[in-house]
């Protein structure tokens, strides 16, 4: 279930395990459960091709540009983590080889999702209403395109384990570095890889149980977490999405006759360098409103006024409905935590 940095050895060894018992099940060509026979082979081949790569930003710092993600919609909706890889143009690259650019229609920060809309139709997917939950001893499949291996029509990985246990990560002792608090089904499978996040959990019959979080670490222990979301977390996030609260229709008549800006609350942003900059603050002028009202370096604005910022753009544009007489609440994700902010810009 977990392990520490300084066991890559044992890693290794249990990943090299792991692989000669997925090997012998291929070789075997079945498995038995709950007296059923079914192919192994045609289980995980049904489940490929509702998966997806997800290529975007990342490479500085040694971060990858990489990702998993999947179709619960057959008309090109796909569901993963939120993270930096999104933060630029987008490439999805189906089971087949085929490439598509992607939207990003929304995330939701708390839950750590995503969604992308693609223009394919008819694509194999994973029905949220038919998904299963995943309960202590069940056997289940991990799709994901760990390390980032399958760059056109190759296949995603897939590892074979079961769930162990399904608690709260709220309740768990550690600083871990994700700000997922609810349900989580951890998984004795090393699902914690690069590239990894977003990826799908099935049962052994191809059913949907959840889906491969974002990487885990304790920064107290070192110990990482090999866990999923449970289906029925991820559908309340995408229905969230869906209805709109994440991306409101901007209307310039709106905008009042002096609204807020930046430079009014004390804030010099990071550089709008790429199409879809995160909001990361880059300085914070001495006395001013931000400093007063706690705002740090390196902090990330998620929300202005309760809606969800997607970016530099985005920021300003939420800034230009707001009276700069008026009071401003945002939401800004410093480290793993999330924190609410209240400042006024012309208090003195």
């Amino acid at each position: 279930m977990f392990y520490t940095s300084n066991q890559k050895i044992q890693r290794l060894l249990r990943f090299g395990v792991a692989g000669c018992l997925s090997a012998a099940m291929w070789c075997m060509g079945e498995v038995h459960l709950r007296g059923q026979t079914l192919s192994l082979p045609d289980v995980i081949e049904s489940v490929q091709p509702k998966m997806v790569k997800i290529f975007g930003g990342g490479g500085l710092r040694r971060l990858e540009s990489w990702q998993t993600g999947f179709f619960v919609s057959n008309d090109g909706l796909i569901v993963t983590v939120w993270s930096y890889v999104l933060d630029s143009e987008t490439t999805v690259v189906l089971a087949d080889g085929r490439r598509a650019t992607a939207e990003l229609l929304g995330y939701h920060p708390q839950y750590e999702l995503a969604l992308l809309k693609v223009d394919v139709q008819d694509q194999p997917f994973f029905n949220p209403d038919l998904s299963v939950k995943g309960v202590p001893g069940t056997t289940v499949l991990a799709f994901s395109n760990l390390y980032g291996v399958a760059n056109g029509n190759e296949q995603c990985s897939v590892q074979s384990g079961v769930v162990s246990a399904v608690v709260p990560l709220n309740a768990r002792r550690g600083n871990r570095r994700t700000s997922y608090q609810g349900p989580a089904i951890i998984v004795d499978a090393i699902t914690n890889n690069p590239g990894a996040a977003g990826g799908a959990v099935t049962n052994r019959q191809g059913q949907w149980l959840g889906l491969i979080g974002r990487e885990s670490r304790s920064a107290e222990s070192d110990l990482w977490l090999n866990y999923a979301i449970p289906a029925a977390q991820v559908t309340m996030a995408m229905d969230l999405i869906l209805a709109g609260k994440t991306n409101e229709n901007l209307s310039v008549d709106r905008e009042p006759t002096e609204p807020i800006t930046l430079e009014l609350m004390g804030l010099v942003m990071v550089p709008n360098v790429v199409a879809r900059t995160p909001p990361f603050i880059d300085q914070v002028t001495t006395g001013s409103a931000a400093e007063r009202s706690g705002l740090q370096k390196d902090d990330l604005i998620v929300e202005v006024g309760g809606k969800v910022t997607t970016s530099f753009k985005d920021l300003q544009n939420r800034l230009r409905q707001i009276d700069r007489d008026s009071q401003v609440t945002l939401m800004i994700q410093r480290g793993d935590q999330f924190i609410n902010v209240t400042l006024q810009a012309n208090q003195r």
